[in-house]
């Protein structure tokens, strides 16, 4: 199973208040594929272990410009408080893209782990 990393957010993934997530790759996911989703899974430091936070199975995915977003999909990313602008200038931010830029809307839910 492939570790999704959530670093920025882990909290919505924690309380399972998210349920769609914009990745630049991943583009070999599908439908029905389980995903280990964890806080942070590259740059750990020397010690340091990878920290399991849900696992989850994909539902679905699309590639969609980044400027696609609804309000919707705002709070199904895990911020209700943004508007569609607010987020996509908050990925902007983080990974210097244009608003236009195709993006992997991938939309998951959370599947008991078995003990």
């Amino acid at each position: 199973m492939r570790n999704m990393s959530f670093a920025m957010t882990t909290t919505q993934i924690q309380n399972q208040t998210k349920d769609v997530t914009r990745r630049f790759g991943w583009a070999f996911l599908k439908p029905g594929d389980m995903v280990r989703a964890v806080k942070k899974g590259m740059g750990l430091k020397k010690g340091e272990k990878i920290e399991r936070l849900a696992t989850i199975r994909i539902v679905s995915t699309r590639w969609e410009p980044l400027n696609a977003m609804t309000r919707d999909d705002c709070t199904r990313e895990g911020f209700p408080q943004m508007g569609p602008l607010d987020f996509v200038r908050f990925i902007q931010g983080v990974y210097e893209c244009e608003p236009d830029k195709l993006i992997h809307r991938i939309e998951f839910e959370y599947v008991e782990d078995e003990q």
